[in-house]
Parts: C-alpha cells; sequence; structure tokens
C-alpha cells in the first residue's frame, strides 16, 4: 500500500505542474488529508485549506450542507457530494474532496456498517462524484488510514486526466 507522504508528493507535484488548487472537507478524517497535504514544504501553493466538519451543525454551517441532506444520515454520498462542493466555493480552488463515514469503534448499522465511508470529489466546470467504499472492520485508525489514502489516491486520479 502506497504511504501517505509519497501520495501527498506526488499529488502536490502533479497540481503545481497543472496549475491547480485543492480544499478538503472532512468529517471521519478529521483534518488527516490536509494534515499529510501540509506536510511537505511549498505546500501552500495548491493546498488552500480544509474544513474539519464533524457535526451535522457544522457541515451545514460551514460548507452549506442542506439540512435534508441528513435525511439518510450524515454518512452518505449526498452528503459527502454537498461537503465537497461547499469545499470547492468556499475556498475558490479548482478541485475539492470531501470524506464522511463511520469508522468505529460504534456507530455502524446493517446498511452502512464501520468501515463505511463516502467521497465526493468537486471539479471547477464540472459536476461533483461520490463514491461509496467499504473498507471493513478492521480499526478507527486503520479506517482513516486507508480513507486518507483512498482520497489522496481520487485526487491523482483526477489531476491526471485532461483538465
Amino acid at each position: 500500500m502506497p504511504q501517505r507522504r509519497e501520495l501527498a508528493d506526488q499529488l502536490l507535484h502533479l497540481a503545481k505542474a497543472r496549475q491547480q488548487t485543492i480544499a478538503t472537507a472532512e468529517s471521519c478524517t478529521g483534518g488527516w488529508i490536509g494534515k499529510t497535504l501540509t506536510e511537505p514544504a511549498g505546500s501552500s501553493a495548491v493546498f488552500k485549506g480544509g474544513i474539519i466538519a464533524y457535526s451535522n451543525q457544522a457541515k451545514t454551517n460551514l460548507l452549506g450542507v442542506p439540512e435534508d441532506n441528513f435525511s439518510d444520515g450524515a454518512v452518505s454520498e449526498t452528503v459527502a457530494k454537498s461537503m465537497a462542493q461547499g469545499a470547492l466555493e468556499r475556498f475558490d480552488v479548482d478541485l475539492a474532496i470531501s470524506v464522511t463515514g463511520i469508522a468505529g469503534p460504534s456507530g455502524g448499522s446493517d446498511s452502512k456498517p464501520i468501515g463505511t465511508v463516502c467521497f465526493g470529489l468537486a471539479k471547477r466546470g464540472a459536476s461533483p462524484q461520490t463514491i461509496r467504499q467499504d473498507f471493513g472492520n478492521k480499526g478507527r485508525d486503520s479506517i482513516r488510514e486507508q480513507a486518507v489514502i483512498y482520497a489522496l489516491e481520487w485526487l491523482i486520479e483526477s489531476l491526471s486526466g485532461p483538465k
């Protein structure tokens, strides 16, 4: 499995080369994506900021997630999509990633077991995309780590295609 720092270096290099800026909206990862992106020196040329919106109220107040988006709970592709779009607009960037999930050790259900994480990706001039992943109930830190790596890989993939 690739290391977070290697992925951050790759992402930042690619974003600089393409003159693209990035922001994050994080819930279950608690700012871990932003921390990873700010570890390399010079990251401020690309990474413009992030919002940790752990509660539904914070998601609404800080990212503009409509309250009716929570009808299926905070962990949904609908919420992830709104979070990503909110970060894109608030930071005025080219690309924003969001993550909301159930890292455990409690909080899971039959339809959303522990390890369920929803991601949103908003890109200037394009419709936001979402995806739901199940990382399994392998412990809180493992789920969060996998979510960070997945988010970084998705950003790299998005920047590797046509502008």
